[in-house]
């Protein structure tokens, strides 16, 4: 039952990973008794499963994900959103306006236009229909101030951290509110511009580092020293 990987070796689409007793796991295949990479990523053994951290991927939505879209069209009942994805995702007006919707009557534009940035969720989807959006929940809408930071979606449960502790130092240390889009969208927003560029840095770094050992750690020390150089005179 022989592994042909260094675990979180760097490995292409089509190569042997591993054949005999071992399980799929994400971003592999099966033919034959054998498991094969699916894409390019790191892979890695989890007792008798075969994963793969892709280092390049869309986003597949999930019913229930929190992701931030950008309005592309207004239609005669709703908007079109890009979220990042093959598919492009609904937000119905009836869903957006707090009252009766009459298309005859309503501009939709005033309310949402084209390129207007919102943070949604998604509450269906399946692959015979576009994924449908809503904006009706505390915390989701049309964005007004902050700034977009794009990642990688397979980094984003990195920038989370187990049980959130990452993200929250991240919230603790440099002052500002984040939304992790599942897509891969993240809206920093400081009381200053300096606070979110902080938060931008550091999630960048993440990105960039997750495959590397001790990257906990060096989150650690790097926000401490960026917190010293901001409050120094």
């Amino acid at each position: 039952m022989p592994t042909y990987f260094e675990k979180k070796q760097l490995v292409t689409p089509g190569e042997l990973l591993a054949e005999g007793d071992y399980l799929p796991g994400e971003n592999t295949y099966v033919e034959e008794n054998k498991i094969y990479a699916q894409r390019i990523g790191l892979v890695d053994a989890d007792n008798k499963r075969i994963n793969m951290v892709a280092l390049r991927a869309f986003y597949v939505p999930k019913v229930g994900d929190t992701v931030i879209g950008t309005i592309t069209e207004v239609g005669f009942n709703g908007w079109t959103v890009d979220i990042k994805s093959p598919y492009n995702a609904m937000l119905r007006a009836s869903d957006v306006l707090s009252r009766p919707f009459k298309p005859q009557n309503d501009e939709l534009s005033t309310v949402l236009n084209t390129g207007d940035l919102i943070v949604a969720k998604i509450v269906s989807y399946d692959r015979a229909h576009d994924p449908q959006l809503t904006v009706g929940e505390p915390g989701l809408g049309k964005i007004t101030r902050g700034q977009i930071l794009n990642v990688m979606p397979t980094k984003i449960p990195r920038v989370i951290g187990r049980n959130g502790s990452m993200i929250s130092m991240i919230k603790q240390e440099t002052n500002c509110q984040i939304i992790l889009g599942l897509n891969g969208m993240v809206l920093v927003t400081g009381k200053t511009v300096e606070d979110e560029e902080r938060a931008i840095n550091v999630i960048k770094k993440i990105e960039q580092e997750s495959h590397i050992s001790g990257l906990t750690d060096r989150i650690t020390q790097l926000l401490k020293e960026n917190k010293v150089n901001v409050e120094e005179p």
